[in-house]
């Protein structure tokens, strides 16, 4: 089976658990139209694997850095996030998703959380930003956030925010069950596969400082605006249980949708 096919399943576990599909989806900056028709593909692949969570990674509309999103981006709620609450009623599934924001003069970069009936229910902003990447830079935002779903308490953070302690604390706090965290994580190509160990690090560190599970899902794909010009996104995409044990590893730069069961305690 080729990967655009090919899904790893983890063995059940006992007591409780949520069955999370780790979308790692090829996203080309500015494609919009293109980059929804591989949501929705990465959609059906989970739901048919019986996934109760789908997890998207960063800003998977427009691509991260990505300039021309000061005039492309909508608001949440706004017409990307509309079309993403549509999909989540479709294919009855949760949407965890990384997309450019416009709010007012600002850009955000954030994540969304979607219920299966369409429902949005979680929104963060990305706090720990590279200001240097993009002019102007992202909005930084200001707070971490969690919320209570039939399934559990779910909170979510972006990419370099599991880089400070701080943020990590603030989330350990808010006592979620499942933590979950779009990444964009690009380094020179020559870098690959090595620079996925660094991903696979810094998601164990904040399992266990949190001290539940997180979900790390990457793009594939190449940045193709500003300092970081030409620097892949190399997938490897990794889900952690609260101990810092590895449950599932998505392939290194090819899509990939990986299935398994997350444990959380009852």
């Amino acid at each position: 089976m080729t990967n655009e096919n090919r899904q790893k399943m983890s063995r059940p576990t006992k007591g409780k658990s949520i069955r999370v599909a780790m979308c790692q989806i090829f996203c080309l900056s500015g494609d919009r139209s293109g980059n929804f028709i591989r949501i929705e593909n990465a959609l059906q692949d989970a739901a048919r694997a019986g996934a109760q969570i789908a997890c998207f990674p960063e800003t998977s509309i427009l691509g991260w850095v990505y300039s021309d999103a000061h005039q492309r981006a909508y608001p949440i709620p706004g017409q990307d996030s509309d079309r993403l609450c549509a999909l989540a009623k479709q294919y009855k599934l949760y949407i965890c998703i990384g997309l450019a924001e416009k709010n007012g003069v600002n850009l955000h970069d954030s994540a969304i959380l979607i219920d299966p009936a369409g429902n949005l229910l979680l929104k963060h902003q990305k706090m720990n930003i590279l200001t240097e990447l993009m002019n102007p830079p992202y909005t930084p935002g200001g707070q971490v956030a969690s919320v209570d779903t039939e399934l559990g308490r779910i909170g979510l953070l972006i990419c370099a925010d599991t880089f400070r302690t701080d943020v990590l604390d603030a989330m350990a706090e808010q006592k979620p069950d499942l933590v979950l965290v779009p990444y964009g994580w690009a380094a020179p190509e020559e870098n690959w596969p090595e620079h996925g160990k660094e991903l696979h690090s810094v998601v164990q560190s904040a399992a266990r400082r949190i001290g539940v599970p997180v979900i790390g899902v990457d793009l594939v794909g190449q940045i193709t605006r500003g300092p970081w010009r030409d620097r892949v996104y190399g997938g490897q995409s990794i889900m952690i249980d609260a101990s810092g044990c590895v449950l599932a590893v998505a392939v290194d730069r090819d899509r990939d949708i990986v299935v398994a069961d997350v444990p959380i305690k009852d």
